[in-house]
């Protein structure tokens, strides 16, 4: 059994009991124990470590069943799984080999429990070696845990072992079944054995009929589900609250909110009763469905029958704090300490993260000051909430105090608190200081991951310096930190957006030979920069390129095409894009839209612009102010002010509000129309709005009126220009 998890995991299942040849160098079962040495009795067991066993556990002097059973599952709990394993050797040497059934059982279940599937199949294995041939039970336990395990293959061997031993399976053994085909993918063959339970001597339970109706929802077949669920409740069979609650979880688990909501309403409606567990799992679903109010509501509905426990307000502050609602997550954790409710390590995290990410800073200090008081000692979690929270305010000087401190009370920081001072650092530019702390952290013994030197990278390329982000990465692979499709698109789009495309296009090559695909971000900067680049050919090109390779365009893919196409007056192959967007599945957005526009603008064909416009709003297209902005800035530049006038009255009429740029090129064309007086009415409009003019704009009315003899009217504006100024 020693490489059973490595090679061919378990696979000694698959022999018969007597028959393996791992077992043909073992005496028969009475001789193997009487050659053992004696194991310790029951009591030297219990005082070995008694402080590692529950306060209140006694257990009789006498080696009996019921001790061996009740001290098994306490050293389980505690954690001693090897004094485990000497409870059951000193119960085979004091005990008759029938009767230890539930203890080879416990055993099993407890090593299952504990992540230690090899003791739990060397436990099994050893039951027909010591006299105690498997039941049912010790069948059902095996099975469970190797399921649980995902080794489904080996259950099933077990399952095929079973009757060949003429072990008759019960409900137990076929729910396991039953599970392992849901986790396989193969609810409908769960079904098809569900059906025939009768037939086998089994009733349907609801926890058989809770195992398929979860496989059915967890594989996409709501509507089998749901009919099973139904057939369930019309045949009587009602599940406990527990079994419920584990289809309600699974439903919760996977975002089918709506459904966990019709299934619940279904079992009340039967008269099931609901414990605080259904409670909690039911407002977990509703926070991280998005559904807060309902999950707000539901708390204040617990009444004194189901108090909400310190799960519940932890569920429902973590879903308010994540909707920046963290004022009222902190009043409900006033709230939970009125009503006697003991705060934990969670709690506190969560609030503080809260304050911490809406930069109330100060409130996270004192609540920390105050949780401090109470007994919660900071952790990991509380240092990085607040490390990035100063980070994010600009305050380094006290982040990086804050992580002195940190390490000062014993905290050895690990690669997230690095990495969320790492991130500080670089986002405000402090990069050396960045590298600094990467080599305090190896010298820590706590090593970066390739996320670390990202955001270096990341780092370095905001502030424009792509060569030593380059750098950084070659220094990274040579330290044997691949890197991935981020680090690539950061240097791409860094490249690109200096029109350095050849460095760029080499990275893409770059990427292949380490095995990561170009993604649609990889590909949407090189098209961005080929088409700033005004390289109307290659960005076509590139763009065959990444359908031919795999990559599915996006959105932005696309506008990066229309632009191209408007750049080289190809306007009806850019209307074409948009056609293409709606075929492949995609909805056009405001900025495809406005580009087209844009670009029929500046091939100056303004009334084709104007037209789309139009139509657009006709197919319920909204626009945005930008729309009506590219629109007035184009007839304003061509000096028809009478349309420039229509679309900015339209604007106004559809609740659009006009920025600096709409008054600019407003009043730009009205005074080269030599319309004074509009001019003159934009302006002080403008300056009535909270906008400041540019020195040009003022001096171009005040010109204007100057030259038309409007004395009086300059001089006015040259005093709103002095308190403006």
């Amino acid at each position: 059994m020693t490489d059973v998890l490595q090679n061919n995991p378990l696979s000694s299942l698959a022999i018969t009991p007597g028959t393996g040849s791992e077992w043909s160098s073992f005496p028969p079962p009475r001789r193997a124990a009487d050659a053992m040495p004696r194991p310790p009795p029951l009591a030297a067991l219990v005082t070995r470590h008694p402080h590692h066993l529950p306060a209140s556990a006694s257990y009789p002097s006498a080696s009996t069943l019921p001790a061996y059973r009740a001290l098994i599952r306490d050293l389980a709990s505690a954690g001693r799984l090897d004094d485990v394993d000497a409870a059951l050797a000193s119960a085979r040497s004091r005990l008759d080999p029938d009767s230890l059934q539930p203890l080879y059982v416990a055993c099993i279940q407890a090593y299952a429990r504990a992540g230690r599937l090899r003791a739990a199949v060397d436990t099994f294995e050893r039951m027909d070696l010591f006299g105690s041939p498997p039941a049912a039970p010790a069948y059902n336990a095996i099975m469970d845990a190797l399921v649980n395990a995902a080794y489904h293959d080996q259950a099933h061997k077990v399952y095929v072992r079973m009757l060949a031993a003429g072990v008759p399976p019960d409900a137990r053994t076929h729910t396991v079944r039953l599970k392992s085909f849901c986790l396989t993918g193969r609810p409908h063959v769960a079904l098809r054995l569900l059906r025939t339970l009768p037939e086998r001597g089994c009733d349907s339970q609801p926890v058989a009929y809770c195992t398929v109706v979860r496989g059915l929802y967890a594989n996409g077949h709501g509507h089998d589900a749901r009919r099973l669920f139904n057939e369930m409740l019309c045949r009587d069979v009602f599940p406990d609250v527990a079994t419920f609650n584990n289809v309600l979880h699974a439903l919760c688990h996977n975002g089918d909110i709506f459904e966990s909501g019709a299934l619940l309403a279904k079992a009340l409606k039967r008269g099931m009763s609901v414990n605080k567990f259904t409670y909690n799992i039911w407002i977990r679903g509703l926070c991280e469905g998005g559904r807060l109010g309902e999950a707000v509501a539901l708390v204040e509905r617990m009444d004194s029958h189901i108090l909400p426990d310190v799960v519940t307000y932890n569920t429902l502050m973590r879903g308010l704090c994540k909707d920046s609602k963290v004022w009222e997550a902190a009043q409900y954790l006033r709230r939970m300490i009125n009503q006697g409710c003991i705060p934990d390590d969670f709690t506190y995290n969560t609030i503080i993260d809260g304050y911490c990410k809406r930069g109330m800073l100060q409130e996270a200090t004192e609540l920390l000051k105050d949780a401090v008081f109470k007994g919660f000692v900071p952790d990991r979690v509380t240092y990085c909430s607040l490390i990035n929270g100063l980070c994010a305010e600009g305050d380094v000087e006290r982040a990086l105090e804050l992580f002195s401190e940190a390490q000062a009370k014993g905290l050895k920081p690990d690669l997230v608190v690095y990495n969320t001072l790492v991130k500080g650092l670089c986002r405000q530019g402090l990069i050396l200081h960045a590298l600094q702390i990467m080599n305090e952290m190896v010298e820590d013994g706590c090593h970066p991951d390739i996320w670390t030197y990202n955001i270096v990278i990341n780092g370095l390329c905001k502030m424009g310096n792509i060569s030593d982000a380059t750098v950084v990465m070659n220094d990274a692979i040579v330290k044997g930190y691949l890197p991935d499709v981020f680090t690539f698109n950061t240097l791409i789009d860094g490249y690109c957006k200096r029109l350095n495309l050849d460095s760029a296009l080499q990275l893409v090559e770059r990427m292949w030979t380490y095995g990561i695909a170009p993604d649609a971000i990889t590909y949407n900067s090189v098209l961005n920069g080929l088409c700033k680049a005004g390289k109307a050919k290659e960005v076509n090109e590139t763009f065959k390129e990444m359908v031919i390779k795999g990559c599915r365009p996006n959105a932005i893919t696309y506008n990066i095409l229309i632009e191209n196409f408007c750049k080289i007056n190809q306007l009806e192959a850019a209307s074409g894009v948009i056609v293409r967007m709606s075929q492949e599945g995609l909805v056009p957005d405001a900025v495809s839209f406005n580009t087209l526009i844009h670009g029929f603008c500046r091939n100056d064909e303004l009334d084709g612009a104007y037209l789309l416009f139009q139509k657009l709003e006709e197919k319920g297209y909204s626009a945005t102010a930008d729309t009506f902005n590219i629109l007035i800035g184009a007839y304003s530049s061509k000096l028809n002010m009478e349309m420039a006038e229509k679309i900015f009255d339209e604007m106004i009429s559809k609740s659009y509000k006009p920025d600096l740029y709409t008054y600019r090129v407003l009043i730009d064309g009205s005074c080269k129309a030599a319309n004074v007086d509009r001019a003159y009415v934009h302006l002080t409009e403008m300056v009535k709005k909270g906008f400041v003019p540019s020195m040009v704009t003022f001096g171009r009315v005040i010109n204007a009126l100057a030259v038309n003899h409007r004395i009086s009217q300059a001089v006015s504006i040259i005093h709103i220009m002095g308190c403006n100024v």
